[in-house]
């Protein structure tokens, strides 16, 4: 597509005209009026969502990643959902990463002319040894980035699974994926400034794509993230909290059986609850893949 303005990413929003002779608080109320469309525009995606998410369990229970692939503000997005995973899910920096164009200078520094080549968005998959294991999750607001594009065609070819997310419905039916996720979030409160709906459109969807693909791998008992690991001042107290809250226990107690459990949430929870030591909760939740609920509760369907 030469001609960009067809695009609703870059068409002109009638709604946020004249901005520029707005005060402050008017100004305030025109973008949260728009940014209030995103969630919506994301629910209407929520079918293809959930398709994405069981491509992505699959995969992941194959022993495959997920690897986002984008450029500016939607790369920036990918590399932060991946980077979050380890310390929420207990995951390994492997298992969900994230590829920009530009590469680690980009998440700091614009460098806008590095996604115009989609051939450099091909070796980027070819680097990280991409397989029929992996999933890949192109980023484009537009929809046409030619690394992005560049990515996922290659990752499709090497018999992954696919998955991209745009927010321009024009293009939805040109990109080849398995599942295509298309929040139209209308044009930009700045005509083609992207980093505004459509990046808070992307987040969303990849907070939804992660979440709730390690949910279905048994990472989260209830509400709670038990599969934690306490690294920090922060995550301590949250695995204590955790404790508490699902066996009774005082928080000294908690502190102290977290200790034996090499600050493990999970295994300290299957300790307490089933009298075992530290081995024998790491192999009871081997034995139920994970699931917390199936080693407290056994004769219970996940």
């Amino acid at each position: 597509m030469k001609d960009r303005s067809k695009l609703t990413t870059e068409k002109r929003n009638p709604r946020s005209r004249g901005i520029d002779r707005l005060d402050a608080k008017g100004l305030v109320e025109i973008i949260n009026r728009e940014d209030g469309r995103v969630p919506t525009a994301v629910g209407r995606e929520r079918k293809r969502l959930a398709e994405a998410v069981e491509i992505i369990v699959d995969r992941f229970r194959r022993g495959g990643r997920l690897i986002y692939v984008g450029a500016g503000t939607s790369g920036r997005l990918g590399v932060l959902d991946a980077s979050e995973c380890p310390p929420t899910f207990g995951v390994p920096p492997t298992m969900v990463q994230g590829i920009i164009a530009g590469g680690r200078r980009a998440l700091v520094r614009s460098a806008e002319g590095c996604e115009d080549v989609a051939a450099d968005g091909a070796d980027a998959i070819d680097r990280k040894r991409v397989g029929c294991k992996d999933v890949v999750v192109g980023l484009a607001a537009c929809g046409l980035t030619p690394f992005v594009r560049g990515a996922v065609e290659r990752a499709r070819r090497l018999g992954a699974g696919t998955v991209f997310v745009t927010c321009s419905p024009e293009v939805r039916r040109r990109v080849r994926a398995d599942v295509v996720i298309c929040p139209v979030v209308g044009p930009e409160v700045v005509t083609g400034s992207t980093r505004m709906k459509a990046g808070t459109a992307t987040k969303l969807v990849l907070n939804t794509l992660t979440t709730a693909s390690m949910i279905r791998l048994g990472k989260v008992y209830d509400n709670l993230m038990v599969d934690l690991k306490a690294t920090n001042a922060k995550l301590e107290d949250r695995a204590e909290r955790i404790l508490m809250t699902v066996t009774g226990i005082t928080r000294s107690a908690a502190r102290k059986l977290l200790q034996r459990a090499h600050g493990e949430a999970k295994a300290a929870i299957v300790m307490h609850e089933r009298g075992v030591t530290y081995a024998q909760a790491r192999r009871l939740l081997s034995e139920a893949q994970g699931f917390l609920r199936e080693v407290l509760s056994p004769s219970r369907p996940r």
